[in-house]
């Protein structure tokens, strides 16, 4: 029995207990260790990180836009506007199945085409949690239908927002011009940080020429939020800053009479205040709506508009370059005066055509049995074309584009407008660079009548005119007048630059004036129809080739078409003895300057200077 006794060890078991008990110790210590190493790394080494981690969770950031400054006209008549608007806008993140959201939408409350068309575009633009419209400028009845079925629709919400609207639409449309989204290709070139919370940019006209003045400064507000999202409290606010308002030199009123003078026809209208560039009218027809462009045009619109043969969004006034005709013929007949080539009583025989010496070509006046001695007054108000053909032989295109170019004809005014063009001033360098080409005699004769490759803006031609008009001094034409800050009152002018042209005797500057005076206050002037009793005007018809005649044949306007005629302009000022306005008109394809072009600018001039129920006479004058 005793054989089947076991006896146990224990000192050898307590021996293994201990030594298990120490092992689990110190596996326990070792995992207490990482525990603590790693809250200590939590809470002391990246404290921050996470710290800002947690406060991203409870706080965000919300960037408030600013207010977009106004657009008036001279007589504080207001040209652009922000007007309250609801907007039904979505958050990508928070919708689970767009694609049904948006059918349910239309089903409720009706979705357009541009409507879905702008929301894809802006959803591939934005990023997935930023809120992009769906419809814009809801009504009262489609807010409370959505109202009453929000629960359906997570992730859409109604938006209280200010929208751009132009009260005179294409009165205004080429002078303010329009805002619009926001594109991938303004990001490129803008701060985006400034532009946080804005939906609009300026993309033409004023609007974009002083978009920084417009826009203003982005605020901030910081707001704590709940586990949903939903802002509970607000921690800290920078309020934006408003954009700045702008006053304008142009009067709409004015604007309103040169479109309606123009009628019918396509063309452009500059009138300058001579006393300092002030722009007082730039109008350029066709014009177009510049609403629809604000939220998005659809693209069917915007085709027809783009591919409108009458081309409404091109600005005539700045971007349309035309031969300038005889118009030039006061500036040719001030070179050859003021370069000594000319002498204030020097008559040259007009035969009805000129020849280069050693050539057979001849280049033909108007007038077909010539208008025979010719003086630089007479040249001008009979509008004889022989006699400056040979004046620009004499003169040379060398001197003669150098004496042109104090007047900026083939440089940009300097106005305060994006998108001007330069025009073409041709010389022997231009046409070496261009066509890589020498220059030829014949191409500097009929220069001397504004033909050929010569190419002048309405915009250049108001402003040399009003030049003329003021004694030599070139005022840079201005849109803007001031900048207004209507959070305190503050107005801060904007002047123009200005430079005088150089003046060798100042008899010759009378000179030209007088003889553009008898342009229409004389019995042979070729705009004498413009006379009245009630202000003297001085002036200068031109008629600008659409296409060269052939050697031997006649222009006959009855037999070719409308789009194949000649272009009629007119420049002038007035009142003669102390100049108010000095204008510059173009009517396409509407053949003689002195039958069309000046009537249109003698009804802008009556407007301004004698005054109508909406324009004061006074309204000159400053």
């Amino acid at each position: 029995m005793s054989g089947n006794l076991e006896f146990k060890n224990y000192r050898r078991e307590g021996r293994l207990f201990t030594r298990r008990a120490i092992m689990a110790g110190l596996f326990v210590f070792i995992l207490l260790g990482v525990v603590l190493g790693r809250m200590f790394y939590l809470q002391v080494i990246d404290h921050e990180h996470f710290t800002t981690l947690a406060q991203d969770n409870r706080v965000k950031l919300i960037p408030l836009p600013p207010t977009r400054g106004l657009i008036y006209d001279r007589q504080n008549r207001p040209l652009a506007l922000n007007r309250p608007a609801f907007n039904l806008e979505i958050v990508p993140e928070l919708v689970p199945h767009i694609d049904q959201t948006l059918e349910d939408l239309d089903v409720l409350i009706g979705l357009r085409e541009q409507d879905l068309e702008r929301f894809n575009r802006l959803r591939r633009q934005k990023r997935h949690f930023e809120s992009i419209p769906i419809k814009l400028d809801i009504t009262q009845e489609e807010a409370a239908l959505f109202a009453v079925n929000r629960h359906k629709f997570p992730g859409v919400s109604i938006k209280a927002r200010l929208t751009r609207t132009y009260p005179m639409k294409e009165i205004m449309a080429h002078v303010v011009g329009y805002v619009g989204r926001i594109s991938l290709k303004d990001l490129k070139s803008i701060d985006a940080s400034n532009y946080a919370g804005t939906t609009y940019i300026g993309k033409t006209g004023v609007e974009r020429s002083y978009e920084d003045i417009l826009h203003g400064q982005v605020g901030m507000q910081e707001v704590e939020v709940n586990a949903l999202g939903k802002a509970v409290r607000v921690l800290k606010e920078i309020p934006p800053r408003p954009g700045r308002s702008l006053r304008l030199n142009v009067d709409s009123a004015l604007q309103k009479v040169a479109l309606d003078a123009l009628g019918d026809v396509n063309g452009a209208v500059v009138a300058i205040d001579p006393r300092d560039g002030g722009v007082l009218a730039m109008a350029s027809k066709p014009g177009y709506d510049t609403n629809p462009f604000v939220e998005g045009i659809s693209s069917k619109a915007y085709k027809a508009l783009r591919d409108d043969p009458d081309k409404p969004l091109y600005n005539r006034a700045v971007q349309g370059t035309y031969p300038p005709g005889s118009t030039i013929k006061p500036f040719m007949g001030l070179a050859g005066l003021e370069l000594g080539l000319l002498d204030l009583k020097e008559k040259k025989y007009c035969p009805g055509f000129f020849q280069l010496p050693g050539h057979d070509h001849k280049y033909r006046d108007w007038k077909r049995g010539g208008h025979g001695p010719m003086d630089v007054d007479s040249a001008i108000t009979q509008s004889c074309d022989v006699f400056f053909y040979q004046l620009a032989h004499e003169i040379g295109i060398d001197k003669l584009q150098q004496y042109l170019k104090q007047f900026h004809f083939g440089e940009k005014t300097g106005i305060d407008l994006m998108g001007e063009r330069k025009g073409i001033r041709p010389s022997r360098e231009w046409k070496r660079r261009r066509y890589k080409q020498v220059w030829f005699p014949g191409e500097t004769v009929i220069i001397g009548i504004g033909q050929g490759a010569f190419q002048a803006t309405p915009l250049q031609l108001a402003a040399a005119t009003a030049a003329i008009a003021n004694g030599g001094h070139y005022h840079e034409p201005r849109l803007v007048s001031a900048i207004l800050d209507e959070s305190n009152g503050d107005v801060s002018p904007e002047p123009g630059k200005t430079h005088d042209i150089p003046i060798r005797n100042p008899a010759n500057w009378n000179k030209i004036r007088e003889a553009m005076e008898h342009v229409v206050q004389g019995p042979r002037g070729t705009a004498r129809r413009l006379k009245n009793e009630h202000y003297r005007i001085a002036g200068k018809t031109g008629t600008a080739q659409v296409f060269t005649v052939a050697q031997d044949a006649e222009y006959d306007e009855e037999t070719i078409t409308k789009k194949m005629r000649d272009h009629a302009l007119f420049i002038a000022y007035a009142p003669v003895e102390d100049p108010k306005i000095a204008i510059a008109v173009i009517v396409e394809n509407g053949g003689h300057g002195g039958s069309t072009a000046a009537p249109v600018a003698k009804k802008v001039m009556d407007a301004w200077l004698l005054g109508t129920p909406d324009i004061k006479p006074e309204g000159a004058t400053k």
